[in-house]
């Protein structure tokens, strides 16, 4: 099963691609390598989910926003390369939560992003190197996560 298979099966849609918050590009392939650029949560509607973790949203809510950057990620990729099936796997993921001075599970929040992906492309395939880290982010969203992709 592929990743639009496999997101079916789940009765997972993709939200809309969001338009770069910057000068720069969504995603750069050199060679086989695919590089996405800082991705943050948005809904279906076309919003994003924000907050700071720790004081605005609790670790399930932080979870569930990392968990929606993967299909935001996922929406962008379809964008930039028309067809899922190019990925073969996922290599290194950053992930980084806007968190609380006192706020310390940034890595429970990314699983959220982590197991999504796994779900979708299996454990060999979908889990990859990763960090997670507490910032502060741009215009409040929860979290913010970037990725490198090897592609087919």
């Amino acid at each position: 099963m592929d990743i639009e298979e496999r997101l079916s099966a789940l009765g997972l849609i993709l939200p809309p691609s969001p338009q770069p918050g910057g000068i720069y590009k969504p995603v750069v392939i050199m060679d086989k390598w695919l590089f996405v650029s800082g991705q943050v949560p948005v809904r279906n509607d076309g919003t994003f989910i924000t907050g700071k973790l720790g004081e605005d949203l609790d670790l399930d809510q932080g979870y569930q926003a990392a968990r929606q950057v993967g299909l935001t990620m996922l929406a962008t990729l379809k964008n930039e390369i028309k067809d899922l099936k190019k990925i073969k796997r996922l290599i290194k993921t950053l992930g980084m939560v806007n968190s609380a001075p006192h706020f310390i599970a940034q890595p429970k929040v990314i699983n959220g992003f982590s197991e999504l992906m796994r779900d979708l492309m299996g454990e060999d395939l979908g889990l990859g190197a990763r960090s997670a880290v507490g910032m502060m982010l741009p215009n409040n969203v929860a979290v913010e996560i970037e990725c490198i992709f090897e592609i087919h």
